[in-house]
């Protein structure tokens, strides 16, 4: 039976729950492909600005480190005067970054700085978009099956954003090597469309808590919900820090030492995202509202992240580097869903918005940290880049099994 959100009373309209899930999807997916995209663009464009792999790295981290910042900022405004009212306008405010950093790119004969600000001001748009979609699913679907089902589609949407980056960006590049900045405002105007025509916000009733009573709310949470929220914000934050840094090593080694570049490297770059695209639906669909599967689902999945980097230094050769790297994104796709379960469900609606900005900063710390850090650590080898990720994978397990410590359906802890 097809579930239905029934309007505000003066429209009298019926939103069909797949295209309000559809709508939602979308903002994941433009906002991954607004920062993914440029992955395989980095050795391109270091190479047209004459710019180190650590100074085109930073075209991720700028926009990475500014979300960062506003992205707690947006979560209070989304608490106080609605979700849709936050995300309309960021995403307007993201497109018109990716239109300042392509007409700098093609005007300008020394672009990189503008096109720095470009990116912090996608990153600014960024903060009030994506992270704001994850409390919105609280409050559209009460049901915690259903919740972790859209949550799930959701997470897929954001690493299918990521399989067809690599491919896209690519592409793109190969026509102009700034054309994926301008398509970004596209993307864009497509996902405020489908948000205007499909999403709904429930009528909030209650009063927006003054700044004192909002700040004394998050010391309440914190006391009360602490060990498992800090397990959940560490997690994520690490397993996005490993993702991005092995996607930058990646995309720099078939370059640089298997001669795959362009579309080829693109279609390359896919086959370890969209391992970690299958496994985040799939997540997202076995682990229905029992906690104790997200908790082991988180525990599984860093491990094999962990072994399957661990061992890539070991099997240089392509197919077996594709093949590992596969593992280590079907891990992270496996674990990624599981996190926002937690956090959309295991937290009150009213207080959904501020917790999730917090995982979303923490998050975003994860990107902005792993390029830059792949970069550093690049000048010095493989194998000591690649054990580390392999470690902050493990860390990721041993704070899910220490820290997280849900309720079974028969009482006991999980």
């Amino acid at each position: 039976m097809e579930w239905t959100m029934q309007l505000p009373k003066q429209t009298g309209r019926q939103v069909g729950r797949g295209w309000t899930v559809a709508a939602l999807a979308s903002i994941p997916l433009v906002m991954t492909l607004g920062n993914s995209m440029l992955i395989p663009v980095l050795p391109v464009m270091g190479k047209q600005l004459g710019i180190t792999p650590v100074q085109s790295s930073l075209v991720i981290t700028m926009y990475s480190i500014v979300a960062i910042l506003f992205i707690p900022v947006a979560g209070y405004i989304s608490d106080r005067i609605g979700r849709k009212k936050v995300i309309v306008p960021s995403l307007f405010l993201a497109a018109t970054g990716g239109m300042l950093a392509g007409w700098t790119a093609w005007r300008m004969d020394d672009p990189y700085v503008w096109i720095i600000a470009g990116r912090m001001l996608q990153g600014l748009g960024a903060a009030g978009a994506f992270p704001i979609v994850l409390p919105l699913v609280g409050d559209l679907f009460p049901n915690d099956d259903e919740a972790s089902s859209c949550l799930g589609t959701i997470e897929t949407a954001n690493t299918f954003g990521k399989v067809l980056s690599p491919i896209l960006g690519a592409l793109l590049a190969g026509l102009v090597w700034f054309l994926p900045f301008f398509s970004f405002p596209v993307f864009c105007l497509v996902s405020v469309v489908m948000m205007a025509s499909f999403v709904r916000a429930p009528t909030r009733r209650e009063r927006p808590l003054p700044f004192r009573a909002f700040v004394a709310m998050v010391g309440a949470i914190f006391r009360r919900e602490g060990r498992w929220l800090v397990g959940v914000f560490a997690i994520g934050g690490l397993l996005m820090l490993v993702l991005f840094a092995f996607l930058f090593f990646l995309s720099s080694r078939l370059e640089d030492v298997y001669r795959i570049d362009g579309m080829m490297k693109g279609w390359v770059l896919a086959i370890p995202l969209g391992a970690l695209c299958l496994a985040s639906f799939a997540a997202g669909k076995v682990i229905g509202d029992h906690k104790w599967r997200m908790k082991w689902g988180i525990i599984a999945g860093s491990a094999l992240s962990a072994l399957a980097l661990a061992i890539v230094p070991l099997y240089p050769s392509l197919s077996f580097l594709m093949a590992l790297f596969s593992a280590a994104g079907i891990g992270i796709g496996a674990a990624l869903p599981c996190l926002d379960a937690l956090i959309t469900e295991g937290i009150e609606e009213k207080e959904r918005g501020t917790v999730t900005s917090f995982y979303s900063s923490l998050r975003f710390i994860g990107v902005a940290a792993g390029p830059l850090l792949a970069a550093w650590l690049m000048k010095h080898g493989t194998a000591r880049l690649l054990l580390l990720l392999s470690v902050m994978a493990l860390l990721g397990g041993a704070a899910a099994f220490w820290l997280i410590r849900p309720e079974t359906d028969e009482g006991g802890v999980a």
